[in-house]
């Protein structure tokens, strides 16, 4: 028959309590620093308020060329975009233009 010392039975409980301890800390430090921890998670949030504001400023910017290339198709033509397209690409001004020039 063995018998342990009281001091054996003490160490053997805190060496069991150090040991759970130090797995539960290492898988707690892991679930907020890891590649898929709340970190990541708020980083991740970020990148996706970031991409959504692009998307709606780049939905917009597709509108206003929408609404620009609607003015200009030959079953509603606007005669103000017909007249500016043509100064554009002729490269002309009317007499009653204010012109401003600006140097490179």
């Amino acid at each position: 028959m063995q018998s342990r010392s009281r001091l054996q039975n003490v160490l053997a409980t805190l060496a069991l309590h150090l040991g759970a301890a130090a797995v539960i800390g290492y898988f707690a430090y892991h679930a907020y620093n890891g590649d898929h921890g709340l970190l990541a998670r708020r980083n991740f949030d970020q990148e996706i308020k970031e991409a959504q504001e692009e998307l709606d400023a780049l939905k917009a910017q597709r509108r206003a060329f929408e609404n620009k290339v609607s003015l200009l198709a030959p079953t509603q033509l606007d005669p103000d975009m017909l007249d500016e397209e043509g100064r554009r690409q002729l490269n002309f001004i009317n007499a009653k233009d204010l012109v401003l020039l600006r140097s490179k």
